[in-house]
């Protein structure tokens, strides 16, 4: 037995080895056991053909094109016709490989020879390369690139051709600004860095590009600012990412799933997007920023609570004005979190908090009413749910007339059927209205989930059951991380510089450090100088009762006054 199995393993070995020797056949060069083989073409054109259809079968756009390069060498170019520009492949690719250049006309080359001549004689593409690695060719052709095999040669020509309808650049959707600028992020990778990049013209600029899914094979690019960035942030965000094992990549939210650091919890620890001047002032700030080809939206990691509730626009206004806003946006924040259980709370167990007046007035709108007060907003805020959903989904000119009339309607013939009670529609249309303040999406919708249990505690426990609610929630955020940084950073733990940004935004000549969370190699981000500046008397240049124009001891002024003659005359 023994016998026989060395005897069938030296004659598998010894056929393996002609097999290799021969590259009659696109064959798999010999690797190590726990590495892929590595499929290298052949020399020979027709089996090039023959596996390339093998791997595509029957695709109704794979196209061959059989040619002579430079008029007397065998040649093919293959193409997704779907995805290729057929004027590049046409003009820039074709033409020139089927007319030779004067001098090299009847001129016999070596396969050596003849790809320096194609590459730096030939060719007008820029961005044409020889690659001999079947697995690579193949996938570039499925991503629009065009292939051309000559025979003889065991290295194809591969050359960048795609050619596939994009949306231009158009305002962000989901982050509308009063003031700043309204370019958004697109589909296409490549357009979103040059987004960045024409706001970053610095060669601190980095990208590190990576693909991931088995499948897909999406094109991941971790972007950050060399100096700026803390390296082991943007090594453990590689690593996070190197770790990803997955069929395919089609958004950016797929990958924020997989790397952030709590995935049990309502709270996003990643911020998301669309705007290319957001992600360049976090890269500003220290962080890295993860784009995806084929996704509209940018991640930002690592990110705190404190900034889902803050917008582009809160540094190009004044200080005084962004303060107040983001007050605004706190309260109505707050309102809509714990407004619909602190309802269910004092007018089922401490009715007694209510002035004397209102508590007649809500008593009088409450006859009648079947539902005790839990059930009655439980129904209502489901129903704002259900409402709102539809209103996404349908078509964008029948989804406002239906989140406007919807309410008018439903809510007067709730009220009127004696379902719920006036001042139970008025609680939920204001929390409604509160939960649209708040600017990311998705920390609105962590809010809008915890309503719910708060609703719940405030039914079953009263006030107690609220501030339990409350206190369980602050301590869940108190246990998040994003990064190994502090969810609630920098107010817990606390930090003077990083609370000039918080609840209310201090000047921009004051905020000189960047935040000291994100551990930055260069945390100046304000000049030493720029306060001093800023605090010297102000040079009123036009001001009619000053003699000519002074700044700080040094005449500047254009012109003269009369002032000091009394004969009120004036010499030219």
């Amino acid at each position: 037995m023994f016998f026989w199995q060395k005897m069938k393993y030296g004659k598998s070995r010894n056929h393996a080895a002609r097999q290799g020797g021969t590259r009659n056949e696109a064959t798999s060069s010999t690797a190590p056991p726990d590495q892929p083989q590595k499929h290298l073409i052949s020399s020979r054109l027709e089996a090039n053909i023959k596996f390339l259809e093998k791997m595509l079968g029957s695709t109704e756009d794979f196209k061959l094109r059989r040619f002579d390069a430079l008029g007397q060498y065998k040649a093919v170019m293959t193409y997704l016709s779907s995805m290729i520009d057929p004027d590049i492949v046409s003009a820039d690719i074709l033409k020139p490989l089927m007319h030779p250049p004067a001098r090299f006309e009847g001129v016999s080359l070596e396969p050596e020879q003849l790809k320096k001549v194609l590459l730096h004689d030939t060719l007008y593409h820029c961005k044409g390369e020889l690659d001999s690695d079947m697995d690579k060719l193949m996938e570039s052709l499925l991503r629009g690139y065009t292939l051309v095999f000559i025979e003889g040669m065991n290295e194809a020509f591969v050359f960048p051709s795609c050619n596939i309808a994009m949306r231009s650049i158009t305002q962000p959707q989901t982050e509308q600004v009063i003031r700043g600028p309204r370019e958004g992020f697109i589909e296409n990778l490549e357009t979103n860095i040059a987004l960045m990049r024409y706001r970053l013209p610095t060669a601190a600029f980095r990208i590190k590009s990576m693909k991931i899914g088995r499948v897909t094979k999406s094109k991941v690019a971790v972007c950050y600012l060399d100096g700026v960035a803390n390296n082991e942030l943007v090594e453990e965000v590689i690593s996070r990412l190197s770790g990803i094992d997955i069929d395919g990549v089609l958004d950016v939210g797929y990958l924020e799933q997989f790397i952030e650091d709590s995935h049990f919890t309502p709270f996003p620890q990643i911020q998301n997007t669309e705007r290319p001047d957001k992600a360049v002032a976090n890269m500003l700030e220290g962080r890295v920023i993860v784009l995806v080809d084929g996704s509209p939206f940018a991640l930002i990691a690592p990110s705190v609570f404190s900034q889902f509730y803050q917008t582009t626009e809160d540094y190009s206004e004044r200080f005084v004005m962004v303060s107040f806003i983001r007050l605004a946006r706190l309260l109505a924040l707050a309102f809509s979190l714990v407004t619909p259980s602190l309802y269910v709370a004092i007018i089922s167990f401490n009715p007694e908090l209510i002035p004397t007046e209102f508590a007649v007035a809500v008593a009088g709108g409450r006859a009648g009413v079947p539902f005790p007060s839990v059930v009655e907003v439980l129904i209502m805020e489901a129903s704002m749910e259900v409402l709102r959903e539809a209103t996404l989904r349908l078509p964008q000119q029948i989804g406002g007339a239906l989140s406007i009339v919807g309410v008018l309607v439903i809510g007067t013939a709730a009220v009127a059927a004696g379902f719920v009670s006036p001042i139970t529609v008025v609680v939920i249309a204001l929390t409604t209205i509160g939960s649209f303040a708040t600017p990311a999406y998705n920390a609105a919708l962590a809010l809008r989930l915890l309503r719910f249990p708060l609703v719940f505690a405030a039914g079953m426990f009263g006030l107690y059951g609220v501030m339990a609610g409350l206190i369980l929630i602050a301590n869940h955020m108190l246990s998040l991380r994003s990064f190994g940084v502090p969810y609630l950073s920098p107010v817990i733990p606390g930090n003077f510089q990083g609370m000039k940004d918080t609840v209310m935004r201090a000047p921009l000549s004051s905020m000189k450090k960047r935040p000291s969370m994100l551990h930055s190699p260069n945390p100046q981000r304000v000049g030493d100088q720029v306060a001093g500046e800023m605090q010297k008397p102000t040079h009123n240049t036009l001001d009619p009762l000053k003699v000519g124009n002074e700044k700080w001891g040094n005449q500047d002024g254009i012109s003269s006054s009369d002032h000091d003659d009394p004969s009120g005359s004036r010499s030219d």
